[in-house]
């Protein structure tokens, strides 16, 4: 993942080496920062007379939560869907087109997650058959 962004006063400090006539490319290695960051800083300073970080984008919106009480209600009748079949529902029964991967992001942001059923698991490995029995009976060994 990335860094953790450099504070306000890193960037007040590059900023105004640049206003005292440094070039952008000096301010930031004299502070030991990186020169897209100095020269996007004082563009930005230019631009707005700020040097605190831009506004981000609004919080994305998944194409799938007009359908969550569907969705929802869909796990609680039927819980031994895969989400292949779920995205084959979509499909099929609202003409929501998504992929998998979205329906699992919905998923987890409703706490919803697939665990495995104990009562299904092997009790041991599906390649080895006897197990300790089968090696004692081994011909050949006294």
């Amino acid at each position: 993942m990335g860094r953790q962004p450099y504070s306000e006063d890193v960037r007040s400090l590059v900023v105004g080496e640049v206003e005292a006539g440094a070039s952008r490319r000096a301010a930031a290695r004299r502070f030991k920062v990186s020169a897209s960051s100095a020269i996007r800083w004082a563009d930005w300073h230019d631009e707005t007379g700020s040097v605190s970080r831009r506004p981000r984008a609004g919080k994305s919106r998944s194409p799938l939560e007009p359908y969550a009480s569907w969705l929802l209600e869909l796990v609680d009748k039927e819980p031994d869907l895969t989400l292949a079949e779920i995205e084959r529902l979509l499909l099929k029964e609202l003409k929501v087109c998504t992929t998998d991967s979205s329906i699992d992001r919905f998923f987890k942001r409703h706490k919803i997650s697939y665990k495995k059923n104990t009562a299904r698991g092997r009790t041991r490995s599906a390649r080895r058959r006897g197990g300790q029995e089968e090696l004692q009976n081994w011909p050949g060994e006294a």
